[in-house]
């Protein structure tokens, strides 16, 4: 049997049209290909030489995209062709589970589809098989579609955990992407500081100004909320609450003031005047002696409210 290899002008019709239909793959750019006397063919990497006889060009992709796999990564491959073989790939993965999805959702109590990885014969796409109905009502338990995703139950010690399935190398990608490409297509620097700012800025105050037009209609309670962080600092969280929702006015940090009613007074009482005191009726503070003392002042200076 003769090895030596000869070029791939001499086939018939059938295998020129398999071969036109399979080289719309952008990978063929980068690879030749050459077959055997006998027919066989094999295809040979521009950039290192490798020679694969088996696989199709998704094989020869993933040695020029550093896929470990079947085939070893090409170590000569220029960094924009790797690139665009790995988005191929990627594309390829995304449209194979696309047509998954599309099928589980059209046949959600239909037969199983197996989803084989290897290439066809000529570089085809993946194939897919389809249980047949004497196969799907055997009496054998039908694999859900969760199933695809954790190892078989008789494997020691393979099971993946599901924030290894969920957060994988791949969707950590995708989602850092989206956020990549809206810092590149989204505002710039200084529309974020100064215009996009103000207009921020003036929506919250309309916003605030239909929230005073309800507090004054049917008035509203002031809460203090306070607590202390991890650096032990003692923080006071200034709220409204109104028949329409609770909404946050501001936090200060009152480390050095808590203890002093005066103090505390004073600060209850810029709340009151930024909600208007006409529209405050009633105030809600720590039961602790300095909190019941500032409320005895607030209640001297308005009387009106509890």
């Amino acid at each position: 049997m003769q090895s030596n290899l000869t070029p791939s002008s001499g086939q018939d019709s059938t295998t020129n049209s398999q071969s036109t239909r399979s080289k719309i793959d952008p990978a063929w750019e980068h690879v030749s290909e050459e077959r055997y006397a006998n027919g066989r063919k094999a295809l040979i990497c521009l950039y290192c030489k490798k020679i694969t006889k088996g696989g199709g060009i998704h094989r020869m992709k993933q040695h020029l995209a550093g896929v470990k796999g079947d085939i070893g990564p090409c170590k000569s491959v220029p960094p924009d062709v790797k690139f665009r073989m790995e988005n191929s790939l990627q594309e390829f993965v995304n449209s194979k589970k696309a047509a998954q999805e599309a099928y589980e959702c059209r046949n959600p109590y239909g037969p199983n589809v197996s989803q084989f990885e290897g290439d066809g014969a000529e570089g085809e796409e993946e194939v897919q098989q389809m249980q047949s109905p004497m196969a799907a009502n055997s009496g054998k338990r039908k694999k859900s579609t969760v199933d695809k995703y954790f190892a078989p139950r008789n494997t020691q010690g393979a099971q993946p955990s599901m924030r290894s399935v969920l957060a994988g190398k791949e969707a950590i990608w995708r989602a850092d992407m989206a956020v990549g490409r809206f810092f590149y297509d989204g505002p710039n620097y200084h529309q974020l500081r100064v215009n996009l700012l103000k207009d921020a800025k003036k929506e919250v105050q309309l916003l605030v100004d239909s929230y005073r037009e309800i507090w004054a209609k049917v008035g509203c309670t002031i809460m203090d909320d306070g607590w202390t962080d991890n650096r032990q600092r003692t923080l006071i969280n200034f709220l409204v609450y109104y028949p329409e929702g609770i909404s946050f006015v501001k936090s200060i940090d009152a480390s050095d003031i808590v203890k002093d009613a005066t103090n505390l007074f004073q600060l209850f009482d810029e709340v009151i005047e930024w909600v208007g005191p006409l529209n405050v009726v009633h105030i809600v503070t720590d039961n602790a002696a300095n909190y019941v003392v500032a409320g005895r002042l607030i209640s001297q200076k308005h009387k009106h409210i509890n």
